[in-house]
């Protein structure tokens, strides 16, 4: 499952931003990249640059502020009740995901991290950058790990940095997602995110 606007209600960047005094620039790059009218890897490099300079300890000021999207917490407590693994695959930040992943008992995480030196964001990112190609990589990976052949998976996400990983699963839901999404997917929720509990793939047997 994709985290920024999906798991949970904000985006990450756009809220680190505010603390830089950069967040209507960065809400734009945001928005053309989810749209799909720009690379992902390309509008994340632009927008973390803007950050430079901030303290570390603003992840945690923008971690307190987090929400997590409605019926999320419900949604991953149904699913640890049948015994079905979750992972979060995001293309926004370990500092912040890893957090929200252990509060709700998630163990499969990969996100980006932001590079830190003298206590303070460089503006750049730590290693690869987790784009399209590499979401739907980890799911592959994610389904190796827990023994769930391809087939069975099933993936959430809501910008065009999520195509690849809902082409790739047994079954794609765009929550709240962006046109060019919901029109890939296999079926498309709004509102809450329990509300995939009435979809084909959970309801078959239940």
């Amino acid at each position: 499952m994709d985290v920024d606007s999906t798991f949970i209600t904000g985006e990450v960047v756009e809220m680190l931003a505010a603390h830089a005094g950069t967040e209507e620039l960065v809400t734009e790059i945001t928005e053309r990249a989810m749209r799909g009218e720009i690379d992902f890897a390309e509008s994340l490099h632009e927008r973390v640059a803007t950050l430079a300079g901030l303290p570390a300890s603003v992840c945690e000021d923008v971690l307190a502020q987090v929400e997590l999207s409605p019926g999320a917490v419900e949604l991953v407590a149904e699913l640890d009740a049948r015994g079905w693994p979750v992972g979060l695959v995001s293309g926004g930040f370990l500092e912040i995901v890893e957090p929200l992943a252990a509060r709700v008992g998630i163990r499969l995480v990969h996100a980006n991290r932001l590079e830190v030196a003298d206590g303070r964001l460089t503006g750049r990112v730590a290693g690869p950058v987790v784009d399209r190609a590499v979401k739907a990589q980890t799911l592959r990976e994610y389904a190796v790990r827990v023994g769930v052949p391809m087939e069975r998976t099933i993936a959430i996400g809501d910008g065009a940095n999520d195509l690849d990983m809902l082409a790739a699963a047994g079954f794609g839901i765009a929550f709240n997602a962006k046109p060019l999404v919901a029109a890939s997917a296999d079926a498309v929720v709004t509102d809450r995110l329990d509300a995939v509990l009435d979809l084909p793939p959970f309801t078959v047997g239940a």
